[in-house]
């Protein structure tokens, strides 16, 4: 079957046997993998997590799936990457498809063209689970899910107001929801909210986004990254947004250097290709082994389960990505 975002939203909660949410509109990415987390941790549901970096990572994804703790009666696997499975493997999620009842194997891959859409593993998951395309292709979609996001708020825009976001972000769900919040932060006592409110707190903020970070990442500026970090910081942006746009260009990098000859595949787009090259020739494969472990620790200093700094660490990660790490002795 096939869902829409908004009616994947509904079914979370009640959502087993496989699902697969593709696409590169990280608002819809990152409200989904909330409301299943938030899910899974109401109902006592296990999770784990898996990063595919090579075909052979999915016989570990379907051993853990028939393998649950003591302590735990359903498990959702979480699996990110952009290599679907071999044949092998494919026997395995059929068996898995016809004899898992309670599991949940969730599966978050870039945007697909129409030829990936079309191979056998998406029209088995869609002949047998769930299918999230996460688009929103139309002005009517992507209005639908401001105005959910601006109901979570307590906010609701007069119509000239919409027109001015859309116009001012320029199809960006991402930073439309973001200036929503900071005009619900600026103006905490309004509900209706017109266009001359957006206006004078957001028109001093189109300077840089999380895309210009990626940019500036990607290119190994490492004085514009810490200088677009530092105003998106002052901004308002959330650390977890700055941590999932640093994370996704160094998943990018490792799986690139993995698959030398898969760019496209991987979701990187054409005219990008060459700019993921350059980066590479500037890192060492030995530094790649750093990153999950620094990631998590970012991870861990934003939901306030260490006494790190999480701005800090962040500055830290932006250095080595741009290959010039502030720390090189202590990496060695």
């Amino acid at each position: 079957m096939k869902l829409d975002y908004i009616q994947a939203l509904k079914r979370v909660s009640e959502a087993r046997g496989a699902w697969i949410l593709h696409g590169q509109e990280p608002l819809l990415e990152q409200n989904l993998l909330d409301s299943f987390r938030h899910s899974w941790q109401q109902h006592d549901i296990e999770r784990q997590r898996f990063d595919i970096s090579n075909v052979s990572d999915w016989k570990s994804v379907f051993n853990a799936l028939n393998s649950l703790s003591l302590f735990s009666q359903q498990l959702a696997i979480e699996v990110h990457g952009n290599i679907k499975p071999d044949a092998a493997s494919m026997k395995l999620l059929k068996h898995y498809l016809q004899h898992n009842e309670s599991n949940l194997l969730l599966m978050i891959m870039p945007r697909q063209d129409s030829s990936s859409l079309k191979s056998a593993f998406f029209q088995v998951v869609e002949a047998n689970g769930v299918v999230v395309p996460l688009l929103a292709s139309s002005v009517q979609d992507r209005k639908r899910i401001l105005a959910g996001e601006a109901e979570k708020l307590g906010i609701q825009l007069q119509a000239d107001a919409w027109l001015w976001l859309e116009q001012h972000h320029e199809h960006n769900l991402l930073a439309a929801r973001n200036s929503l919040m900071r005009v619900h932060d600026i103006f905490p006592d309004e509900t209706d909210i017109q266009v001359q409110q957006l206006q004078d707190c957001l028109q001093d903020q189109s300077r840089y986004s999380t895309f210009d970070l990626s940019d500036a990442l990607i290119q190994g500026n490492l004085a514009q990254s810490v200088k677009i970090f530092q105003f998106l910081a002052l901004s308002g942006e959330a650390d977890s947004l700055i941590l999932w746009t640093i994370s996704k260009e160094m998943r990018l990098l490792m799986q690139l250097y993995e698959q030398p000859q898969h760019a496209l595949q991987l979701g990187i787009w054409k005219t990008r290709v060459s700019h993921y090259q350059q980066a590479l020739r500037r890192l060492t494969p030995q530094r790649f082994l750093t990153w999950p472990q620094l990631l998590l620790h970012i991870d861990a200093a934003i939901k306030g389960m260490s006494h790190e700094n999480p701005q800090h660490l962040i500055q830290q990660c932006i250095a080595e990505l741009c290959g010039q790490p502030l720390f090189p002795a202590a990496l060695k």
